[in-house]
C-alpha cells in the first residue's frame, strides 16, 4: 500500500475480538497478572500500553523502521538519544537546530561529561573533516529550522558510519509523508509529534524510530527506566491526528509554495528560505531526498522592528513557538523558539534578527497571502 491508504489502513487494536474501528484508551496505569512470577505482556504503563504500543508501531511502519518509541515530549525524545552516550563520548551536531536542542547540549549535557562541536553540516566534507574518534553521534535536521537549509542525509550518513558513529535526523518539519531518512541510511528517527504529527496543536509529545534491533533495545530500556513514554490519551489523539497526515500535509505545502512564492516577488522582502523553491541553494537534493518543501518558510523583513511590527499585526497568522498545526503560525525566531541559543552560540549562527517564520495551515491560500500583503504594506 501506498503511504497514504497506510495512515488509515492498520490494526487499530490487535487482538480485540470486537474489532473497533478506533484505537480503545487503554487509561490504566496496572495491568492484572496471571501468575506471581511471571508479567503478562503489559503489567505497568510506563513499561507498556497497548494504546501506545499501536500508535509506537504505525509509526514504525510509516518511518519504514522496525521499531518506534513514543515520548511525553519531543525534547524527551532528543534527552532520551542523547543518553545513548557516555562521558568522554562526542556529538557532532549542524549549527543551525531548535533552540531547546541547542539548549540541552549546552547546559545539561556538559554535566554528564558529554561533548558537543558544531560545524556546517551542508557540507558534507566538512562534516568528515571534523570527525574525531571520540565522535559517537551526528545530530542535524533537514530542513533546519529556522533557516530551512537542506542537509544531503545521504551523504552525511556514509560519513557518520565511516566514523562508527550513529547519524540522528530530526524530522519534525517533513513528517513521514513528505520524508523518510531511515531510507537514506539514517540510523535514529525523531520527531516532535506535537508537530505536522498531531496536526491540531493539543497534543505534547516526541518520537524515535529505529530500523536496528540492538539500538531499539537499549532506547527501550532508557525509555522505560527514565519513565519518559507518552499517555494513553495523549497517544490516542495522536493517533486520531495522524490519520489525516496527507490531507493535511497535501494543502499546507500546497499553500506553503503559493506564499513563498509571493513573497519572493515582494519587494519588501529581501530573503525566502523555503526548500520547494527553485532559487534554494539545495533544491536539487531536496528533490532527491523528499516529496515536495513541506509547509515551513521563513523570511526577512528588514528590520527587527518591522518583523516584530508584521507579525504582531497579521490576522491569519496566529503568533505561536511551534508550528505544524492546520492553523497557520507566525514567530520571529530570535524572540521566541531560538531565545534559549546560549547567546556565544545565538551569535556565532548569525540568525537575522528581522526573520520570521511561518508555519503555513490549511486556509485559503489567497486569504493568506493578503494577510501578509496587507501587512508588508504598513511596514
Amino acid at each position: 500500500m501506498k503511504l497514504a491508504s497506510r495512515l488509515v489502513n492498520f490494526d487499530v487494536c490487535p487482538d480485540d475480538p470486537f474489532r473497533p474501528m478506533s484505537t480503545p484508551i487503554y487509561q490504566t496505569a496496572t495491568f492484572e497478572q496471571l501468575e506471581a512470577d511471571a508479567f503478562g505482556q503489559y503489567d505497568y504503563s510506563r513499561s507498556g500500553n497497548p494504546t501506545r504500543k499501536v500508535l509506537e508501531d504505525q509509526l514504525a511502519a510509516l518511518e519504514n523502521g522496525t521499531r518506534g518509541f513514543c515520548f511525553s515530549s519531543g525534547m524527551a525524545a532528543i534527552t532520551t538519544v542523547t543518553h545513548l552516550l557516555k562521558a568522554g563520548d562526542e556529538i557532532l551536531a549542524d549549527w543551525d537546530l531548535y533552540g531547546g536542542a541547542s539548549r540541552l547540549f549546552a547546559r545539561v549535557l556538559n554535566r554528564s561529561g558529554v561533548t558537543v562541536r558544531y560545524v556546517d553540516a551542508s557540507n558534507v566534507e566538512s562534516v568528515a573533516a571534523a570527525m574525531t574518534p571520540a565522535t559517537r553521534l551526528v545530530y542535524a535536521e533537514s530542513p533546519t529550522n529556522p533557516l530551512l537549509r537542506v542537509l544531503d542525509l545521504k551523504g552525511l550518513a556514509e560519513v557518520a558510519h565511516a566514523g562508527s558513529a550513529l547519524f540522528c535526523v530530526d524530522n519534525s518539519t517533513m513528517s513521514p509523508y513528505l520524508q523518510n531518512p531511515l531510507d537514506l541510511g539514517v540510523d535514529i528517527v525523531l520527531h516532535s509529534a506535537t508537530k505536522f504529527l498531531c496536526g491540531h496543536s493539543d497534543v505534547t509529545g516526541g518520537t524515535i524510530i529505529v530500523k536496528d534491533a540492538a539500538l531499539a533495545e537499549e532506547i527501550y530500556f532508557l525509555q522505560n527506566a527514565e519513565g519518559s513514554a507518552l499517555g494513553p490519551f495523549d497517544c490516542f489523539l495522536l493517533l486520531r491526528g495522524m490519520k489525516t497526515l496527507k490531507l493535511r500535509m497535501d494543502a499546507q505545502q500546497k499553500n506553503a509554495e503559493a506564499v513563498a512564492s509571493f513573497l519572493a516577488a515582494h519587494p519588501k522582502v529581501r530573503a525566502v528560505h523555503y526548500p520547494g523553491l527553485p532559487s534554494h541553494p539545495n533544491y536539487a537534493i531536496q528533490q532527491r531526498q523528499a516529496r515536495g518543501g513541506g509547509a515551513i518558510l521563513s523570511f526577512c523583513v528588514g528590520s527587527p522592528e518591522a518583523a516584530k511590527q508584521l507579525a504582531e499585526k497579521t490576522q491569519l497568522f496566529r503568533i505561536s513557538v511551534s508550528f505544524g498545526s492546520v492553523n497557520s503560525t507566525i514567530s520571529v525566531p530570535v524572540k521566541m523558539s531560538h531565545a534559549s541559543v546560549p547567546l556565544e552560540l545565538r551569535d556565532s549562527r548569525g540568525i537575522p534578527e528581522d526573520l520570521i517564520r511561518l508555519s503555513v495551515g490549511i486556509e485559503d491560500a489567497g486569504d493568506l497571502i493578503a494577510d501578509l500583503e496587507a501587512q508588508l504594506e504598513s511596514i
